[in-house]
């Protein structure tokens, strides 16, 4: 008896030993997500990498899923986070691939213009990190990250001929309904991260309605109604569905294999002799708050960047000024936000914004415009964007030098809501006409739709004044402007972004 209860007590210490053990290894093996997060400056988390994208969570080789709650007795496995982001990109490739003659087509004409795709990624090394960790958050395919380069060649101020504008190339109608601003001081369609939010609830609506995103791809270019009936009418003749078989425009055509050959080269840039430039796994600008309205040129000055790399990342305001109301966030490079922090504090200026808004009270002309507001009008017509021959409508909204003794910020309202409306110029050609039989100012004002009283004055008579037949009668008619020139009614392919006008 004595013997069992020995054996019976070791046994007892090696089991509870063995849960200490186990215990000891499971409450101090660090979380993945822990391990590989990305470090950035001031120690803000920057990088979600491991800890919401699933797809980033490689198990060892070998090891099998674990029952909730089970113990595993194995170290934990460090992730490396990625050295750029370009790979971290690859490792977020989810849709599937399409092979098809167009791809390689694209493939070809992509890697036979390597200067073309190094000014492309130079543009988007700015907005790479930001939409790839946007992408990541939603849990949407990496490369969706690469459909800039499709769009708009990553530039955010490029406009389309159907007016489509900024590097995800929103149409005015569809920017509108994705809650783009769109006014007289900005236009958010340009937005690096108001559009950029826009195109993914967008991407991700599509793929909502189609389940596939090659088919959500097609109807972000060509609309989703027409992508849904050309499924219908494939349906109805028995035929597939899928997006190498659709009947659509040559332009949708190319679109999926376009982008297919731009995540090809990405995957495997050695492979087509492209070199890629290094782009940092890191963030490449952030924001900033403004609360006085200021000059874009000051802005980039105290921020000590150029003129050029403040529009880029600030490509949403379309005027010399910014203003606080409208918009109280600016983008700056990651570096340069203290300098500018500090710089705006030292200012010691006259003031911040050299410009203001002005209402106009009544219709105008531009010339009478620039005499009441103390500018020249080539400067009024140019800030402004107004062509010649227009007048400015009552109520407009026209930016306009400020006055010595003005220092009030643009109002909210005025910010948000301002306009430009204009109306054609009435220009007045004198002409001289013949009087017929029992013709009077009244009669012939009629005839010619001016007033009695103008045509009075214009012949130095009272407006109860008779004509005499064939009497010479001086009108000043206005100027019917030249119709448009006839253009051939043969069938054109359709331009490249009229796909998001039908959206």
């Amino acid at each position: 008896m004595r013997l069992f209860l020995v054996a019976w007590l070791s046994l007892f210490s090696l089991l509870v030993g063995g849960c200490a053990s186990l215990e000891q290894l499971g409450t101090h093996a660090t979380p993945v997500s822990e391990q590989s997060s990305v470090g950035s400056p001031a120690s803000k988390p920057v990088s979600r990498i491991g800890a919401t994208n699933p797809r980033e969570v490689y198990p060892m080789p070998g090891l099998k899923p674990l029952a909730t709650g089970q113990l595993h007795a194995h170290a934990v496995h460090a992730l490396t986070p990625p050295a750029d982001i370009w790979e971290r990109i690859r490792r977020g490739f989810a849709m599937p691939d399409l092979d098809t003659d167009l791809v390689r087509e694209r493939e070809l004409w992509y890697s036979s213009r390597a200067d073309y795709v190094d000014r492309m990624t130079e543009r988007g090394r700015k907005y790479l990190f930001y939409i790839v960790e946007e992408l990541e958050r939603r849990n949407m395919p990496s490369e969706l990250a690469l459909l800039p380069f499709i769009e708009s060649a990553f530039n955010p101020q490029a406009v389309s001929s159907a007016k489509a504008a900024g590097m995800w190339q929103f149409m005015p109608a569809t920017g509108k309904t994705f809650e783009l601003k769109q006014n007289m001081f900005r236009d958010d369609r340009r937005d690096v991260q108001a559009s950029t939010r826009a195109a993914l609830d967008y991407m991700q609506k599509l793929y909502g309605m189609f389940g596939d995103w090659h088919l959500a791809l097609a109807a972000y270019n060509w609309g989703e109604g027409s992508v849904k009936r050309a499924i219908d009418k494939a349906n109805k003749a028995g035929t597939s569905t899928a997006y190498p078989d659709l009947a659509m425009p040559m332009e949708t055509r190319f679109y999926v294999p376009k982008l297919q050959a731009v995540k090809n080269i990405v995957a495997n840039p050695q492979s087509f002799r492209i070199k890629l430039a290094e782009i940092q796994n890191h963030p490449y600008f952030q924001s900033v708050d403004i609360r006085r309205d200021i000059d874009v040129a000051i802005a980039a000055k105290l921020a000590e960047v150029s003129l050029d790399d403040f529009r880029a990342l600030n490509p949403s305001s379309t005027k010399p000024v910014l203003l606080a109301a409208g918009n109280a966030q600016i983008l700056l490079p990651w570096d340069n936000a203290e300098r500018f922090q500090s710089n705006l504090e030292a200012f010691t200026g006259d003031r911040l914004a050299n410009w203001t808004a002005w209402i106009a009270p009544s219709t105008l002309n531009p010339t009478e415009i620039a005499k009441r507001v103390g500018m020249s009008e080539t400067e009024l017509r140019s800030v402004n964007q107004v062509p010649p021959r227009m007048l400015i409508k009552a109520g407009s909204t026209l930016l306009v030098r400020r006055s010595a003794g003005l220092n009030k910020d643009v109002t909210e309202r005025v910010a948000d809501s301002g306009y430009l409306a204009l109306a054609p110029e009435i220009v007045l050609k004198r002409s001289v006409v013949k009087a017929g039989k029992k013709d009077n100012v009244t009669s012939m004002a009629q005839r010619y739709r001016v007033s009695v009283q103008d045509l009075a004055q214009w012949n130095k008579l009272s407006t109860s004044a008779s004509f005499k037949p064939g009497q010479s009668v001086v009108l000043f008619l206005a100027v019917t402007p030249r119709p448009p020139a006839k253009t051939s009614t043969a069938k054109k392919p359709a331009p490249r972004v009229t796909r998001v006008a039908r959206k």
